[in-house]
C-alpha cells in the first residue's frame, strides 16, 4: 500500500452537547452531513474521550464521593482533593507513582497516564465534576464504528483519542486509546530501507500518529470541535484490531525507558 502525500483533516464545529444515552453516531452523521462533509470510505473518525464518556454516562460528581483513607493520604502529599484521588483509585488497577503534584497509574484497561485519565477539563466546567475514561475503549471504538457504517453504509475506521504525557517530552498529546477498523501499528521489521539496509526494529504507531493529527484540529481548550474526520490516509482495515496493540503493559513486552524515566521537580504537567 503507497503512502499517503496528502491528507484532509476536517474538524466537525456544530456538535451539540453530549448527554447521557445520546445516539453519538446519529449525531456524528448528522453533524457531518450539514456541514458539507458527510463520511465517505476510507474515513478516519477520531474521537475525543470526553463525548464518549459523556454519552455513555461516565461523569462523577465529587460531592457524592467519600476519600478512602488511602484517598486521604495520597491527597496530603500530591495537593490534590481526597474525593478526586478516591476516583482515581477506583479507576486504575495500580499507583505507580505519587509525589506532590503526580499521581501516575496504571489503568483497567493498561494504560499508564497520570490521574487514572479522571479530567475535570471540557466536562462541565465545575471542579466537582469530572469525567472517566471508558471501562473499555476498543469496545467503544468498535460499537462505534459500527453505527457509523450502519448509518452511512461506509467502510470506516474510529480512533478514540486522549491526552498523554510523554517521557522525556514537554507538553502533552494526543494518543489512541480505542481503535477499530485500522491496524494501529505498521511494521517495518524485516523490510529494507531506500539504500537495502535491512530493518531490524522499526514500527511506526499509526493509530497514534493519527491521534496527534486530528488534536491539530481538536484542540484542548475552548475550540468545542471534539471529532475530526481523516481522510485520504490509506490505512490498513482491521476489524479485529485494538489499541492494546499499543500498550507495553498490554503485551508484556519490555519497556526500553524502563529504570530510566526521569521526572523534572520543577515541571509541572497538566493534571486537570
Amino acid at each position: 500500500m503507497s503512502m499517503a502525500r496528502c491528507i484532509q483533516i476536517i474538524g466537525l464545529e456544530t456538535l451539540p452537547e453530549i448527554t447521557e444515552g445520546c445516539d453519538l453516531a446519529q449525531l456524528l452523521v448528522a453533524t457531518a452531513e450539514a456541514e458539507g462533509t458527510p463520511l465517505s470510505d476510507g474515513d478516519i473518525v477520531v474521537v475525543s474521550q470526553k463525548i464518549v464518556s459523556k454519552a455513555q454516562g461516565l461523569i462523577v460528581n465529587l460531592k457524592h464521593i467519600l476519600p478512602s483513607e488511602e484517598a486521604v493520604q495520597i491527597g496530603a502529599v500530591t495537593g490534590k482533593d481526597p474525593r478526586f484521588v478516591e476516583v482515581i483509585l477506583q479507576e486504575s488497577n495500580k499507583v505507580l507513582k505519587v509525589s506532590k503534584p503526580f499521581l501516575v497509574t496504571e489503568t483497567h484497561f493498561g494504560h499508564i497516564c497520570l490521574n487514572s485519565g479522571v479530567d475535570r477539563s471540557n466536562v462541565a466546567g465545575s471542579p466537582e465534576i469530572c469525567s472517566l475514561l471508558p471501562r473499555d475503549p476498543d469496545a467503544s471504538a468498535q460499537v462505534l464504528r459500527q453505527q457509523l457504517e450502519q448509518r452511512t453504509e461506509c467502510h470506516l475506521a474510529v480512533i478514540i483519542s486522549d491526552t498523554y504525557s510523554r517521557p522525556h517530552r514537554f507538553a502533552q498529546v494526543d494518543m489512541a486509546i480505542g481503535v477499530s477498523g485500522i491496524r494501529p501499528v505498521k511494521i517495518y521489521r524485516g523490510d529494507v530501507d531506500s539504500y537495502g539496509y535491512k530493518l531490524k526494529f522499526k514500527m511506526q504507531a499509526i493509530a497514534d500518529e493519527l491521534a496527534a493529527s486530528a488534536e491539530l484540529v481538536i484542540g484542548q481548550g475552548k475550540e468545542r470541535i471534539p471529532v475530526a474526520i481523516i481522510r485520504g490516509y490509506a490505512y490498513v482495515s482491521d476489524v479485529h484490531s485494538s489499541a492494546s496493540e499499543l500498550s507495553l503493559i498490554k503485551k508484556g513486552t519490555p519497556d526500553i525507558f524502563e529504570g530510566v524515566i526521569l521526572v523534572p521537580d520543577d515541571v509541572e504537567p497538566n493534571m486537570s
